[in-house]
C-alpha cells in the first residue's frame, strides 16, 4: 500500500474542505510552474549584455586592440557569439527534452511533493550557478554549457508533477476550462523573468539569475510544506476521471464530475468497488504501458508540430519585428509579447470549447485548420500598420498556443486518467512526460530550422511553420473521426434511434 505522505496538522484545520484544498492545490501548482518560466527566461535578456554594442559605450577605456567587444563576456565576445547562444539555448532545450521521457517515470514512482520541491530547489541551485560565473569571472563555455545541461533535466521534473497533482483533484467535468485559466502561468513566469532580469543585466547580471534561482527555491520549499498530492492523503474523495458508460451504475456520475469533491462517506455506495481500491494500492505504469494508452501517441506527435511553431516565435518573433517591421529592438520585444497575451486567451477558448463539446482532439484540430492560413496573412499583411500587427499577433497566438496548451494539460490529465486504467491514476506523470518530451523535441527543433531557414527568406520560415500546423492537424484524424462517431451515437440515441 501506498503509505500517505504526513500532511501538516494546522492545514488540516485551517482547510477542512474539499474546495480550500482543490484551490490552495491550483495557487501553490500555479506559482510552481511560473518560478519555473521565471527562473528560465533570464537567459534571452542576458544575451544582449554577454555581447553588447560597445561601440556605442565610447572608446576601449583599456586600450586594447580590440575596441568593438571590448565590453563583451568572454567566450561571446567573437563573431561567432551567436552559435555560442544557440549552443546555450539548445544544450537545455535537449537536455529538457530527453531528460523528460525519464522524469514521468520516476514521478510516478516517488511522492509528487518531494519530487517537485527536490526539483525546484535544484532549479535553483542551477539557475543561480549560471548567475555566479559573473562573480567568480568565469570565461570558459563549457561551464555554461554544462549548467544549462543540468538545468533542462533538472527542470522537467516540474511540468509531470504539477499536472498529476491537479489532475488528482480535478476531475473531467470542468478540466479543460480551469487548466486554460491556469496555464497561464507560463506567460506570468515569461513576463516576470523578463522584468526580474531586467533590473541588474546592464549592472550586474548575474543577479539576474541568482534573484529567480532563490526565489523558485522558495516557492519549493513553500510546496513541500503546503502541497497535498492526493484527496485521499486529507480525508477527501478521488474525483471522477471519465463518464460512466451505463448511467444506472453511477446515478449521481455527473454530480461527483462537476461539482465539489465529497466525503469518503457521502461516495461510498457509488464507488464502493472501483475507485477506493486503486486509489489505496495504486501500480505506477510503465512507459510502453503509457504508449499503449488510445491517443498518447497521437497527441503527442501532434504536439512535436505545435510546440515547433510556438517555440519558433518564441525565440524569432522580436528578430522577425526587427527585421520585417523596421522596429528598435525594445518595442519589437515588448510587441512580441502580444502573441502570449493570445496564448493565455487561446488556452481559456480552448479549454472553454473542449469542456462543453467534449473533443478534445476536434478544438485542436480546427484552431490548427484556422491557424495555418491566419499564419500566411500576418507575413503578407501584418506589418502593414501597429493596428493590424496587434491584431495579428493576439489572434496567431491565440490559435497557435491553444492546442499547445489544452494537450499539455487537460489532454495530459485526460490520458493519464483514462478509462482503461480502471480509476488508477498513477498514469499521470509518466503519460504527461511522454506528451511534453515530445513537444520539447519540436520546441528544440523549430528555433534551429529557423536559423537555418531564415537566410533564404522569411517566407520559407513561415511556410515551414503553416507545414508543422497542417501536419500536427493530420496527426489528429483519427482521433477526430473517434470524436465524431461518439457524437453520432450520442445524437441518434436522443432522438430514440438506438435502443439502450
Amino acid at each position: 500500500l501506498r503509505p500517505p505522505i504526513p500532511v501538516p496538522q494546522t492545514l488540516t484545520s485551517l482547510l477542512p474542505s474539499s474546495h480550500s484544498y482543490r484551490g490552495l492545490t491550483l495557487v501553490l501548482t500555479f506559482l510552481s510552474y511560473t518560478s519555473y518560466h521565471l527562473s528560465r527566461k533570464p537567459i534571452s535578456i542576458v544575451k544582449s549584455q554577454l555581447h553588447p554594442n560597445c561601440s556605442a559605450l565610447g572608446p576601449n577605456p583599456h586600450n586594447d586592440s580590440n575596441s568593438t567587444t571590448w565590453c563583451s563576456w568572454a567566450p561571446f565576445d567573437g563573431d561567432n557569439y551567436k552559435e555560442l547562444f544557440g549552443a546555450l539555448d539548445n544544450a537545455f532545450l535537449v537536455a529538457y527534452a530527453i531528460g523528460m521521457f525519464i522524469s514521468g517515470i520516476f514521478g510516478e514512482r516517488l511522492p509528487l511533493r518531494y519530487y517537485l520541491s527536490g526539483g525546484m530547489v535544484l532549479s535553483g541551485f542551477f539557475t543561480a550557478l549560471f548567475g555566479l560565473g559573473y562573480f567568480w569571472d568565469i570565461h570558459v563555455l563549457w561551464y555554461f554549457i554544462v549548467v544549462q545541461v543540468c538545468n533542462g533535466l533538472v527542470q522537467t521534473t516540474g511540468w509531470p508533477a504539477v499536472v498529476a497533482c491537479v489532475g488528482n483533484w480535478f476531475g473531467k467535468g470542468k478540466r479543460g476550462l480551469i487548466m486554460g485559466i491556469w496555464n497561464s502561468h507560463t506567460s506570468v513566469g515569461n513576463i516576470l523573468g523578463s522584468l526580474i532580469a531586467g533590473v541588474w543585466v546592464s549592472s550586474a547580471w548575474g543577479l539576474s539569475f541568482i534573484v529567480p534561482g532563490i526565489i523558485i527555491t522558495i516557492v519549493g520549499i513553500f510546496c513541500f510544506f503546503f502541497l497535498v498530492e492526493y484527496p485521499e492523503d486529507v480525508n477527501c474523495s478521488p474525483p471522477l476521471h471519465h463518464v460512466m458508460t451505463t448511467s444506472e451504475k453511477d446515478p449521481e456520475a455527473v454530480t461527483s464530475n462537476e461539482g465539489p469533491l465529497s466525503l469518503p462517506g457521502q461516495s461510498s455506495v457509488d464507488h464502493s468497488n472501483s475507485p477506493k481500491e486503486p486509489a489505496e494500492k495504486p501500480e505506477a505504469i510503465s512507459f510502453l504501458g503509457a504508449l499503449r494508452i488510445p491517443g498518447v501517441v497521437e497527441f503527442s506527435l501532434c504536439l512535436l508540430f505545435a510546440k515547433l511553431v510556438s517555440y519558433t516565435f518564441l525565440y524569432w518573433l522580436p528578430l522577425y519585428i526587427v527585421n520585417v517591421a523596421h522596429f528598435g529592438a525594445k518595442d519589437a520585444g515588448d510587441l512580441s509579447t502580444l502573441f502570449d497575451v493570445g496564448g493565455i486567451l487561446g488556452g481559456i477558448l480552448a479549454g472553454l470549447i473542449s469542456d462543453y463539446t467534449g473533443g478534445r482532439a476536434t478544438t485542436c484540430c480546427v484552431m490548427l485548420v484556422v491557424a495555418a492560413p491566419m499564419l500566411f496573412l500576418y507575413n503578407q499583411v501584418g506589418q502593414n500598420g501597429i493596428g493590424i500587427s496587434i491584431a495579428m499577433l493576439i489572434i496567431c497566438g491565440a490559435l497557435v498556443n491553444g492546442p499547445y496548451a489544452l494537450i499539455t494539460t487537460a489532454v495530459s490529465a485526460d490520458l493519464g486518467t483514462h478509462e482503461s486504467l480502471k480509476g488508477n491514476a498513477k498514469a499521470l506523470s509518466t503519460v504527461t512526460a511522454i506528451i511534453d518530451g515530445t513537444g520539447s523535441i519540436g520546441a528544440a527543433l523549430g528555433p534551429l530550422l529557423a536559423g537555418l531557414i531564415s537566410p533564404t527568406g522569411w517566407n520559407n520560415v513561415f511556410y515551414m511553420l503553416i507545414a508543422a500546423d497542417v501536419l500536427a492537424c493530420l496527426l489528429l484524424a483519427r482521433v477526430v473521426v473517434k470524436e465524431a462517431r461518439g457524437w453520432c451515437g450520442s445524437m441518434a440515441r436522443q432522438r430514440g434511434y438506438v435502443v439502450t
